[in-house]
């Protein structure tokens, strides 16, 4: 099994300040905090970013930086105020979505996905400037929303700062996740982690408990050399108390 530790991506409590955040990730035991660009830490404003960097730090949290910049539709200087975020906040990892959002990989040309490419592969350069790792998004409408799409972008990036993150897609069945990991996991850094069906109704981890040990079991092993995150993401009812529950499961699974 690929070594994972526990996390939590902000997304899940919009609503919570930063520092409600940090102590629900502290009592639930967790390593790290993806901070969200469009709720907690907005690209730019770099005094934010240094005052959740500080609380981060002091809850001993890892952290990395989860982005809304979706090349080639945001450019390098779009890239790089959220970079500018990324290093207030300390966090070691940038998260971008691959392509223009909420449209379907089967519908870029050879040109489209060659200029997307070639974004990303800018913005990994310029992130390693700093000490920065780049890692995409694995969502439904995105580059990354079927398998071959993924594979091909970032053999199309080739750059070695670009990583991919996984999740499954919502009512995803277990083989064919196992299916997805052996073919894309050697340039996975991340996952996201959640409990949804195909209708994205949520329920408590522990029902997917064996999906996710199946998967961290077979997830092969990685060019990533760094730690890695399995982050929550979305919980039932957007409830702290399943939040706790759902972050005990996860304890429980990457542990093995």
């Amino acid at each position: 099994m690929s070594t994972f530790e526990p996390g939590l991506c902000t997304v899940t409590f919009r609503s919570l300040p930063a520092d409600g955040i940090v102590e629900l990730a502290v009592e639930a035991g967790l390593a790290a905090i993806e901070w969200a660009g469009d709720a907690h830490v907005p690209p730019g404003d770099e005094p934010v970013a240094r005052d959740v960097g500080r609380l981060s730090e002091k809850a001993g949290m890892a952290t990395s930086y989860g982005s809304y910049v979706a090349p080639p539709t945001d450019d390098l200087s779009v890239f790089r105020r959220a970079l500018e975020s990324t290093i207030a906040l300390g966090a070691s990892n940038i998260r971008i979505w691959p392509g223009t959002r909420q449209r379907d990989s089967k519908d870029y040309s050879t040109g489209e996905r060659h200029a997307a490419a070639a974004a990303i592969r800018d913005m990994g350069a310029e992130a390693a400037r700093h000490g920065v790792t780049v890692s995409l998004e694995y969502h439904p409408q995105s580059l990354t929303d079927a398998t071959d799409s993924a594979h091909s972008l970032i053999d199309a990036i080739a750059h070695d700062n670009v990583y991919l993150y996984w999740q499954p897609r919502p009512g995803l069945p277990l083989g064919d996740a196992l299916a997805e990991v052996a073919q894309i996991g050697q340039h996975v850094s991340h996952l996201h982690v959640f409990a949804w069906d195909a209708g994205r109704n949520r329920f408590p981890l522990k029902s997917a408990s064996d999906y996710w040990r199946a998967v961290l079991t077979a997830m092969p092993a990685s060019r990533w050399t760094g730690r890695r995150f399995a982050m929550l993401e979305f919980v039932a009812n957007d409830d702290p108390a399943a939040f706790l529950e759902d972050a005990e499961t996860l304890r429980q699974i990457v542990k093995g």
